[in-house]
């Protein structure tokens, strides 16, 4: 099956605009961005998004190999690439990685899901546990939530006064700004779902044995507060999208969209770093003529 592409990056489609209100229910949780000559019915459209996934994930796989070897060989100059991610229960942030992330080499990966805060991360600054868990250079991170959750559930529950959440959005977008002045590619996703949808997902994790660790009954209490949470969400994406560290809504009613896009963004931000694979620092044809004429190890096995 084939698919008439836009012919306007994905970064771009999905771009939140800097300054510019954000209305999420304006934007159609089911929609393709990008994909406009796709079907959106019929069995093949996962066939295609799997397919294309796979081809997408060995590209990135190739630059993220390139980014850790150039940290190897230039630790001080190297880039790092930041993936942070959030969205409301069942927004798949978790499929993402696997299916997408899950492409790379683990080792150049540093993946970080951000919980309830500890008795202790308590105790700090609330980007404490966040610098903490920057990734090295020569690395890719994965944030599944991330330093947002202080302007999101801590605004829609009540957990400080607005006096104390609301001044976080200048100091998250300082933060971000240090970020990418260090050497860091920050791509911020939020993946957009339904309110349909979200509950078909919590009813799966209900009938699936396989599932019911995925479930809390607090779940439902916070889709009680959904309206609440995508005005914190909208005012968030707006305050906080800046040039250098812009916000991408996704539609992730979707799953098999969600994955093209996601890789299709990380694919056009690796695309702008120009990696290339370091060249050698040695003299190669000395050390080539040095490995064939080296026979001590053999003499060695053989008692000589």
């Amino acid at each position: 099956m084939t698919a008439e592409l836009s012919d306007v990056p994905v970064r771009e489609l999905l771009r939140i605009g800097v300054g510019q209100p954000v209305d999420l229910a304006a934007i159609d949780p089911r929609s393709t961005p990008g994909l406009p000559g796709l079907p959106v019915t019929g069995p093949d459209r996962k066939a295609w998004a799997r397919d294309e996934v796979r081809r997408l994930g060995a590209g990135l796989a190739r630059q993220q190999e390139m980014l850790f070897a150039q940290a190897v060989k230039a630790p001080a100059s190297a880039r790092r690439v930041l993936l942070v991610l959030q969205a409301m229960d069942c927004g798949g942030k978790g499929g993402a990685v696997k299916r997408v992330a899950g492409a790379m080499n683990p080792l150049g990966l540093h993946i970080r899901a951000f919980g309830a805060p500890t008795a202790e991360e308590l105790d700090h600054h609330f980007l404490w546990r966040v610098r903490r868990a920057l990734p090295a250079p020569g690395y890719v991170g994965v944030f599944d939530r991330s330093h947002y959750e202080d302007v999101l559930v801590v605004r829609v529950d009540s957990l400080v006064p607005e006096d104390v959440w609301r001044p976080r959005y200048d100091e998250i977008n300082e933060f971000e700004a240090g970020l990418v002045d260090d050497g860091f590619v920050l791509i911020k996703v939020f993946l957009h779902i339904s309110y349909e949808e979200q509950r078909v997902r919590l009813m799966s994790r209900l009938t699936d044995p396989t599932k019911h660790w995925k479930y809390h009954p607090s779940d439902v209490a916070a889709r009680a507060q959904w309206p609440e949470y995508q005005a914190a969400y909208a005012e968030a994406l707006r305050r906080c999208a800046s040039d250098a560290a812009p916000w991408h809504v996704l539609p992730a009613d979707r799953k098999w969209y969600r994955d093209w896009a996601l890789a299709h963004l990380l694919r056009e931000h690796f695309a702008d770093l120009e990696l290339t694979y370091p060249p050698a620092d040695f003299d190669l044809r000395r050390e080539q003529a040095r490995l064939l004429s080296d026979t001590s190890g053999k003499r060695k096995m053989n008692g000589s």
